[in-house]
């Protein structure tokens, strides 16, 4: 099976090249940026035959599978993203907030294209999304490729396998819902049995587990669930307010682009540094988004069914959003595609959250200035018009991709 893998010039991406198994026997990545595709080139050892390319439709010819994996902007435009946020007094996260909200404008039109011409030149290719803002992405590539694109994310997978280590379970199920970075755990089953509730009560049991340390057992006791990492940036405003992370990356991985450090060096300070106070007692993991990626590819290539939580469609899975809105969600995995699993109504609490965000998502998708004004102006995090127009015009003068929204 040919894979593409787009964005292929990513950091990341020799992750993914490391878990391909024996059903991928040709891989070819593509990237607008022949240096940074070149410096990936040369780290991939072993494994099928790889080719690289900057021409979208040589890559795209023949697909079984394509991974999208894009950062329009680069990490110098996540560094402007969270510069920008920070001066205006919000959160900069880039996928959280005014921070999420530039990133996905300027990501949207570009995913869309790619999606048409996916639509075109491999039709019956499958499509797995990591490109984040992986919700909003996922949906806009969806308006073309239907349920042919499926978006995938490291963090609800990390959440489900802490908490099962902490109550000592092996093969639980897990009901979880929301939206990408912006989920919540409100079960772990053995049959029908819930042991959530036990583990809420449990001050040992919860001071084990990363998230149990980063909320707090009091807040988790009152939520009643368990929610995904990036609920931090809800819950915890005014303390992640002072987030760098975009420009130290963007530091980090230029050192090894130029060729004065080696990828395997680069990739563990990294990984050492991500939520870095709140991670400190955890063991040190490289990633996930690869692993779940190939659990789903495997699935869909042997028609072997699988549990997975995914980014697909809502179809009636929650019943706050419409049908087209993609949820992240368990989902049953076969040779057909990813079909979500009924899940628990959501509390209200975080049903309000989830709406409040997919109206944003939705004015992001919609591509106009005065959807724009009104994703900033309107998202939870950004608390006033006036700081929302002055975002949505800095934004525009810093970014060359957001030109369409002068």
């Amino acid at each position: 099976m040919r894979l593409v893998i787009l964005g292929g010039g990513g950091f990341r991406v020799p992750l993914v090249h490391k878990a391909l198994d024996e059903h991928i026997t040709e891989v070819v990545l593509h990237d607008v940026d022949a240096n940074r595709l070149n410096a990936i080139h040369h780290v991939l050892r072993g494994g099928p035959p790889v080719t690289s390319t900057t021409d979208l439709d040589e890559a795209l010819r023949g697909a079984d599978f394509v991974f999208s994996a894009i950062r329009v902007g680069g990490l110098a435009g996540r560094a402007i993203d969270e510069e920008v946020a920070h001066a205006h007094g919000v959160l900069g996260q880039e996928t959280v907030g005014a921070g999420g909200i530039a990133y996905g404008l300027r990501t949207a039109p570009v995913a869309d294209r790619l999606a048409r011409r996916i639509a075109e030149l491999a039709p019956r290719a499958w499509v797995v999304n990591f490109t984040n803002p992986a919700g909003l992405i996922t949906e806009v590539m969806a308006r073309h490729l239907g349920e042919r694109v499926i978006g995938i994310c490291d963090s609800p997978i990390g959440l489900c396998r802490r908490v099962a280590h902490a109550l000592d379970l092996e093969n639980p199920t897990f009901d979880y819902a929301g939206l990408n970075h912006l989920g919540w755990l409100q079960g772990v089953y053995l049959g029908t049995e819930n042991l959530l509730p036990a583990l809420l009560a449990d001050d040992d049991a919860l001071t084990g587990f990363e998230e149990g340390r980063l909320f707090g057992a009091e807040w988790l006791r009152a939520l009643g669930v368990v929610p995904n990492e990036y609920l931090h940036y809800y819950y915890s405003t005014r303390e992640a307010l002072g987030d760098n992370r975009g420009a130290f990356l963007l530091g980090q991985q230029q050192r090894f682009y130029d060729g004065e450090v080696d990828w395997e060096t680069t990739r563990l300070e990294r990984e050492a540094t991500y939520m870095a106070e709140e991670r400190e007692r955890d063991t040190l993991e490289g990633g996930g988004y690869e692993h779940v990626a190939m659990a789903l590819m495997r699935a869909i290539a042997d028609n072997e069914t699988a549990t997975l939580i995914l980014n697909v469609p809502n179809n009636s899975t929650l019943s706050t959003l419409d049908d087209d809105a993609v949820v992240e969600v368990p989902c049953e995995v076969d040779a057909t595609g990813a079909r979500p699993l009924t899940v628990t109504p959501l509390p209200d609490h975080a049903a309000g959250l989830v709406t409040s965000v997919k109206a944003v998502d939705r004015l992001v998708m919609e591509g106009t200035r005065s959807a724009a004004l009104k994703a900033f102006a309107l998202h939870p995090l950004v608390d006033s018009v006036a700081t929302a127009k002055s975002l949505l015009d800095t934004y525009v003068r810093r970014h060359p991709e957001l030109a369409y929204l002068s």
